[in-house]
C-alpha cells in the first residue's frame, strides 16, 4: 500500500497517511479542519542483497570464479597481518609513570 505525504493549507502541518491507489484522496486536516492537498514525493526503492543481479544469483562458473579469486587473495593478506601484529606487539609507552611522582612526596 503505497504512503502518500499530505499538506494543510491552514495550518502547514506536513503528514503521511498509507492509502490504497483506488482510495480518493483526502480534503480536510484532522487537526484544524483547513483544507489539505496531496504533495508530490519521489518514489522511495530499497535495494536489497549483496549487488546486482549477476552477483545474486551467480552460475556455476562465476562461483567458481569468485573461489578461486578468494583464494587468491588471502595468501598477501595473511602475510600483511602477521606483519602488522609483529609491529603491534612492541610495547610503546608515551605516558610517564604515576609511581615517581608519589614518592616524591
Amino acid at each position: 500500500m503505497p504512503t502518500y505525504e499530505y499538506q494543510c493549507e491552514q495550518c502547514q502541518r506536513v503528514f503521511e497517511v498509507k492509502q490504497r491507489i483506488s482510495d480518493a484522496p483526502l480534503t480536510a486536516c484532522e487537526v484544524c479542519g483547513g483544507t489539505i492537498r496531496r504533495l508530490l514525493s519521489s518514489a522511495p526503492f530499497i535495494l536489497k542483497g549483496g549487488g546486482w543481479h549477476v552477483t545474486d544469483y551467480p552460475s556455476e562458473s562465476r562461483k567458481k570464479a569468485i573461489e578461486s579469486e578468494k583464494a587468491t587473495s588471502t595468501t598477501p593478506e595473511t602475510k600483511s597481518d602477521t606483519k602488522s601484529e609483529s609491529k603491534s606487539s612492541t610495547p610503546t609507552s608515551s605516558a610517564p609513570t604515576s609511581s615517581s611522582s608519589s614518592t616524591e612526596s
